[in-house]
């Protein structure tokens, strides 16, 4: 057993030999609960393991990314684009000689959270609620909801770097940092190339300058932004982007929103979706009874928790067979 345990401590080790002062090393990350070294598996591989091992990621593979419940086979989920993200930023990471195994668990846990039929669904709990970000339901299930009300005891550079991965709020280690702009260069340039097998897009269309900075194709732009990103930042102590990449990616993001993401030609499947959200919501406040066993107990009696927790874990397809169950006649 002795040789087996040294496996971890031999990891340790080398993350502290190999990786840049500034990386975040798994020998000193805290849970919250105490619990027994895992043998083989640093802090941060066994995060990884138990976000990738979890019924809430298993779920993004049938959550949608901009379109709802879409037709194709080759359209980006959830989940393709979290095992996106987390290639980008270890890609980064190991230019930058950071833990690649927080990387990958921080990416590959950032989007759990996520509503039925994207920021739309998201939108619509906000107008509901008041107050929904899909950053702190991914905390909330990793916390509290996954392993059936356990939660996984994740590591606190894990949970921060999940919790702030998107908002003002920079994430308090680089690697978490990285997957912040990561996050933000994979969806913008494979929800572009997703807008071109759709036909939102013709590569004609992407403004002059973006295509002279970042290039063309996505690849091409994803290659640019990565390699920017750990020139900008050799040597620093915070993750950076120069100021001719940054501006281009500002460029970009505000197409991509002004000719995707608000697109009139998705305004209705977002209305659609919208009403499914509201529907859903209103018939299970209305009687808390009907839902799954355990939820109100999780959300400690608060209704409205209880009915969020629910509607928000919910797949798309899932969320449509569920409103026609309920609500029209066979």
């Amino acid at each position: 057993m002795s040789e087996v345990l040294n496996i971890r401590e031999r990891t340790e080790k080398e993350e502290e030999e190999r990786l840049s002062r500034y990386a975040a090393k798994s020998r000193a990350a805290m849970r919250e609960r105490i619990e027994e070294e895992c043998p083989i598996r640093t802090k941060f591989q066994r995060d990884r393991d138990r976000i990738l091992h979890s019924k809430p990621f298993r779920r993004l593979k049938h959550k949608t990314q901009v379109y709802i419940a879409p037709t194709g086979d080759h359209y980006r989920t959830r989940m393709t684009h979290s095992l996106e993200v987390s290639q980008i930023c270890r890609t980064i990471a190991r230019g930058l000689q950071l833990n690649e195994d927080l990387i990958e668990a921080i990416s590959l846990g950032h989007d759990v959270g996520h509503t039925p039929f994207g920021h739309v669904g998201e939108e619509a709990l906000r107008l509901i609620i008041s107050h929904f970000e899909h950053n702190e339901q991914s905390i909330r299930i990793l916390k509290v909801l996954a392993l059936e009300g356990q939660g996984l005891n994740l590591t606190k550079p894990v949970l921060d770097g999940i919790l702030h991965h998107t908002g003002e709020v920079i994430p308090v280690t680089l690697e978490g940092q990285i997957v912040k702009t990561g996050d933000r260069i994979a969806y913008l340039c494979h929800d572009y190339d997703d807008a071109l097998r759709a036909g939102l897009l013709i590569r004609n269309d992407l403004p002059e300058a973006v295509k002279r900075t970042l290039g063309e194709r996505p690849s091409d732009m994803i290659t640019t932004m990565v390699v920017d990103m750990i020139e900008a930042s050799i040597g620093q102590n915070c993750i950076r982007q120069s100021v001719i990449i940054q501006g281009a990616m500002q460029e970009f993001r505000q197409f991509m929103f002004d000719r995707v993401y608000n697109s009139s030609t998705l305004r209705e499947e977002r209305r659609k979706g919208q009403y499914i959200i509201q529907a859903l919501f209103d018939y299970y406040s209305r009687d808390t009874s009907k839902l799954p066993e355990n939820f109100l107990i999780w959300a400690g009696g608060d209704k409205t928790q209880a009915v969020v927790d629910y509607i928000s874990g919910l797949t798309d397809n899932y969320a449509i067979d569920l409103f026609e169950r309920l609500f029209i006649p066979r």
